[in-house]
């Protein structure tokens, strides 16, 4: 049972990273809270089913639908949220409406069952090792998870585009002073959020399915994380992620009625004595 809690919590670690990475971006960034973003984890999911109901292959299906949530993410921020610049309440509450919509129109596409995403083809079964048995699918989401983590970070720091993000989320005023294109970088981060969510929606999949409520499920966990975590910080996105997975994970067997408190509870704590978050800096 431990072994395979921890499996599990791993697995949902990475999930959670692919979800809370862009969502820390876009906070830290834009400086508010996309209630969306757990919606965009959801249609990226129903997408890529479609998309394999299509005789797609899995991970063609998956990019696509990455694809496909960063085009819809991208129509979000220049015709929705760009003309409520500044006005955060206002944009707090679209985002929030956007989801309701997503959801309903899931629901009526969709319909309420739950659908269950087929392994894809050669990651069935397990791998054995030490006698322990380690489900191969599991295993490869979570070298996914850190394969995209190293490329965010490499992103992040160490490109020109990187520097021109963080010189954004460090001084929005002065970095449109120096000529960086602020609006632009909103454009993409968001984008970029939502392609990942959209991406971790499909490969999340065979391990969570996907079904109506999925949203309101996630976006709690990616708040979590990112205020666990600190906002705009990879790092923590990441430590963030595997400390909720495996808090998720093994209190939900071992207390079930006290799960939600001691998933909400470190929370808590960081709130009261490290605001800014375990990674995060002050502003």
């Amino acid at each position: 049972m431990w072994f395979i809690l921890t499996v599990n919590s791993i697995t949902l670690g990475g999930l959670l990273f692919l979800l809370s990475a862009g969502f820390s971006l876009i906070f830290g960034l834009m400086r508010i809270p996309n209630l969306t973003h757990g919606s965009f984890f959801m249609l990226g999911g129903y997408l890529g089913v479609t998309y394999l109901n299509c005789g797609m292959n899995f991970w063609v299906a998956a990019l696509l639908a990455a694809l496909t949530m960063a085009v819809i993410g991208g129509l979000v921020e220049r015709l929705l949220l760009r003309p409520l610049a500044g006005n955060a309440m206002q944009q707090v509450l679209l985002t929030l409406g956007l989801s309701f919509i997503i959801a309903d129109l899931s629901l009526t596409i969709w319909t309420g069952d739950p659908v269950r995403v087929p392994t894809p083809g050669g990651l069935e079964g397990t791998a054995d090792f030490l006698s322990l048995h380690f489900p191969i699918y599991r295993l490869a989401v979570v070298g996914i998870a850190v394969t995209i983590a190293v490329g965010l970070w490499l992103l992040i720091d160490k490109t020109r585009l990187g520097a021109m993000i963080r010189a954004g989320v460090d001084d929005a005023p002065m970095a449109r002073v120096v000529g960086i294109p602020v609006s632009a970088l909103f454009s993409l981060v968001f984008a970029l959020g939502a392609a990942l969510a959209g991406f971790a929606g499909l490969i999340g999949g065979p391990y969570l399915s996907i079904y109506p409520g999925l949203d309101s499920e996630m976006l709690p966990l990616a708040l979590i994380v990112v205020i666990l975590g600190g906002i705009n910080s990879l790092l923590g996105a990441l430590v963030g992620s595997i400390i909720i997975g495996f808090l998720f994970n093994f209190g939900q067997v071992l207390f079930p009625n006290l799960a939600y408190m001691i998933l909400f509870l470190p929370m808590l704590i960081v709130l009261l004595f490290r605001p800014q978050g375990l990674f995060g800096r002050n502003a």
